[in-house]
């Protein structure tokens, strides 16, 4: 691999032209079908083959008013005031005529049709119903209710507007992700001490970002792609594509100041670094794509669509990058004397002088077992709250304070009680044509289950067999209580079934988005394994070593575990919750631990083969263990300390975001890569491998010898590069 990077490298030197081209061409190709036939963003979760799913799917062929989305439009009289009284009730009966004539609204139920009248009498509910889902409704017809509310709202009637129509925002560039990438280019100043080096990193970064995020909005027409895969994949893209230039950048950098020229050292730098980045992402992408085997389409979206970007990162800084270097030639090649300089010098010929990394990982191998029962002992502690881990997937309780849609569900909740805020809906099919009796009968036998505060009255279908009936929760739509009674209205439907032959199903958004986490939290483990198994396999072929990929595994594990305490501290618990600007505490977003996993297993394997990878090529030639853990660190923790910051940075710049799925995963990725980054791939690691001395680079002879030769860092490549120099077809050309 190394030997073909290391010529692509060199061709995309000698044709950065060309190359420049073909990437600008592709980015104006894709910006165009965008624009010509991009489709509409799905924001639907559905999980095909749950009870759920199919009685949805059914209702909304039978039924699509109940099936469809819908909106509340919730009204407050003044204080002392009931909403029944003439002027409230006429102000009341205008919005309902005003929201009837919105864009796609099919229905328009008011509060004397369906008892929606808060039992102090000064609250009522207009509930606006659509026969298309969430998603395929227009912000024009949004807006035509926020209008109909603010019509109402005279003699001091108070009116906002919720429902299921206020969904995910999604993709969103705003300061804070414009203050990230500042901050990130802050980094990559100090990192190289130069602004063209900077610049560099950045360039062919940003490109890469905008082909694959055009890419991916490309698909819309043919895929369901939704906001928060654009996000994720503009989020990874970003943090991948500077982090990679940032690692083949660095090593030309170290070559130029060595005095290897531009050409040679820009195709060595690909061949050796690009190997690891190659390495690297590909990780990311196979932990990504693993998405798919869960079963759930939203979810595989959103896991192609990141890998995707994260391809496009690593085509951009294997290609790109060199071709963009080739416009620079020797001017990227620190100024001699400066301290870029001096510090590569330093590192490369190890005069004597520590960098700051050297000294950190001094102080870490100083005590080595102190360090490891520290480090273990922190992360342990921050994981604790994954004891009281509960997903479920968020909704309007979840929006910014002060939003339309967070006042009506507190204004619900508060007068009606939490149910109201996620109904059931229970269909019900018998053999014969006497739908609505069925219903009826079923109706009462609902009822009297615990947890349950309303059952209305069924309603028929168009096929004279079902009948729909809505079932009001006495908890809100992702607490506990709803879920067993979820669980406790599906057994008592067995029970009917095997007694009277009616099919009973709960259905409706409540009980997709229960389905949709309980799958998630029933494949949370096997993917772990899955990812964990793959790990010890690809380091161990890395490394030759049978020490490193169960460190690294176990390490990897106390990030994850350490990254979802903490998202569970603040999401759920609510610790420092007003200082950071959380909006509500409640369950964790129910495929954020999977979407973490699999983030943080790429980036865990990229610093793990950077940091290590150096210490073992220092093992190899001084068999002293402890001195070889120092003397790798010396060359590889400025950058993967610079790359972690990016990270976190770029991450953190999404955190501000109101939406309620993308905050808690800008979160849990940020705290994760530093976590990750800091306290394991740059403390408990060196200490660990310290602790195993010569041990921690074992293998059985038998097994070296089965295991296939990556050659990650480009070794051999190296070794043969003096030889590669005095070949003609890389002498430079004019």
């Amino acid at each position: 691999m190394a030997v073909l990077l290391h010529r692509l490298g060199l061709s995309a030197y000698r044709h950065r032209k060309l190359v420049l081209s073909l990437w600008l061409v592709a980015l104006a190709g894709l910006v165009a079908c965008v624009a010509v036939f991009g489709g509409k963003l799905d924001d639907r979760f559905a999980v095909p083959g749950t009870e759920s799913q199919r009685a949805l799917d059914t209702v909304s062929r039978t039924l699509p008013d109940v099936s469809g989305a819908s909106a509340q439009l919730v009204f407050t009289a003044p204080d002392g005031k009931r909403v029944t009284e003439a002027p409230y009730a006429a102000a009341i009966d205008e919005a309902m005529t005003a929201a009837g004539r919105a864009p796609q609204v099919s229905s328009v139920v008011g509060p004397q049709d369906s008892g929606a009248v808060s039992p102090d009498g000064t609250t009522a509910i207009v509930q606006v119903q659509y026969s298309i889902p969430s998603a395929e409704v227009s912000e024009s017809s949004k807006h035509a209710l926020q209008k109909a509310a603010r019509g109402a709202e005279k003699d001091g009637i108070d009116a906002s507007v919720g429902g299921s129509v206020y969904s995910s925002s999604g993709i969103h560039i705003g300061p804070s992700e414009i203050i990230g990438v500042a901050v990130a280019i802050l980094v990559l100043v100090v990192t190289f001490g130069s602004l063209l080096a900077a610049g560099m990193s950045l360039v062919p970064a940003l490109i890469g970002v905008a082909v694959g995020l055009t890419g991916l909005l490309a698909l819309t027409p043919v895929a369901d792609i939704s906001s928060t895969a654009v996000t994720l994949a503009l989020m990874l893209g970003l943090a991948v594509g500077i982090d990679y230039v940032l690692f083949i950048l660095s090593r030309h950098r170290q070559q130029l100041a060595r005095g290897m020229t531009a050409m040679e050292s820009i195709a060595l730098a690909t061949g050796t670094a690009g190997s690891a980045v190659v390495f690297a992402g590909s990780t990311v992408i196979i932990a990504l794509s693993a998405l798919s085997v869960i079963g759930i389409p939203f979810l595989t979206t959103m896991g192609l669509g990141a890998a995707g970007a994260v391809l496009v990162a690593v085509l951009a800084s294997i290609t790109l990058l060199p071709a963009i270097a080739g416009f620079a030639g020797a001017r990227l090649a620190p100024k001699p004397g400066s301290r870029a300089a001096r510090r590569i010098l330093n590192d490369t010929h190890a005069t004597g002088k520590d960098t700051h990394g050297a000294r950190w990982v001094k102080r870490v191998v100083a005590k080595p077992l102190l360090t490891v029962v520290a480090v273990a002992g922190v992360l342990l502690t921050l994981a604790l709250p994954v004891t009281d881990l509960r997903l479920s997937l968020p909704d309007n309780r979840s929006a910014a304070q002060g939003s339309t849609e967070r006042q009506t569900y507190d204004t619900i909740s508060d007068k009606f009680g939490p149910g109201y805020n996620g109904p059931l809906l229970v269909l019900t099919e018998t053999e014969g044509s006497d739908g609505a009796q069925a219903g009826a009968e079923v109706a009462q036998k609902l009822a009297p289950l615990d947890g349950v505060t309303a059952v209305l009255p069924p309603e028929t279908t168009s096929d004279p067999a079902q009948s729909v009936i809505t079932v009001i929760p006495d908890g809100g739509p992702d607490s506990v209580r709803t879920d067993q009674l979820v669980r406790d209205i599906r057994k008592t439907g067995s029970d009917i079934r095997h007694t009277s032959g009616t099919t009973v199903s709960v259905t409706g958004n409540t009980a997709v988005n229960i389905d949709i986490s309980n799958r998630l939290s029933d494949s949370l483990l096997p993917f772990v394994a899955i990812v964990v198994g793959l790990s010890l396999i690809l380091l161990m072929i890395v490394f030759r070593s049978l020490f490193i990929p169960v460190k690294a595994a176990i390490g990897f594990l106390l990030s994850v575990a350490a990254s979802l305490g903490l998202v569970v501290a603040l999401f759920k618990w609510g610790w420092l919750a007003d200082i950071l600007g959380v909006p509500s505490t409640g369950p964790v977003v129910s495929f954020l631990p999977i979407i973490l996993i699999g983030v943080l297993f790429g980036l865990a394997m990229d610093y793990e083969v950077f940091l290590v990878s150096g210490m073992r090529e220092e093992w190899t030639h001084t068999r002293k263990a402890r001195q070889s853990v120092i003397d790798g660190a010396r060359h590889s923790a400025r950058v993967v300390t610079a790359a972690a910051l990016i990270m976190f940075t770029v991450f953190a710049g999404f955190f501000p975001l109101d939406d309620p799925i993308i905050k808690p995963i800008a979160f849990a990725l940020a705290v994760g890569v530093a976590i990750d980054a800091f306290a394991v791939r740059m403390t408990l690691v060196p200490a660990l491998l310290t602790l195993a001395g010569r041990h921690a680079w074992w293998l059985p002879a038998w097994l070296d010898k089965v295991l296939p030769d990556l050659d990650v860092e480009g070794t051999s490549l190296q070794k043969n590069v003096p030889t590669a120099l005095e070949r003609k077809e890389l002498q430079p050309t004019s």
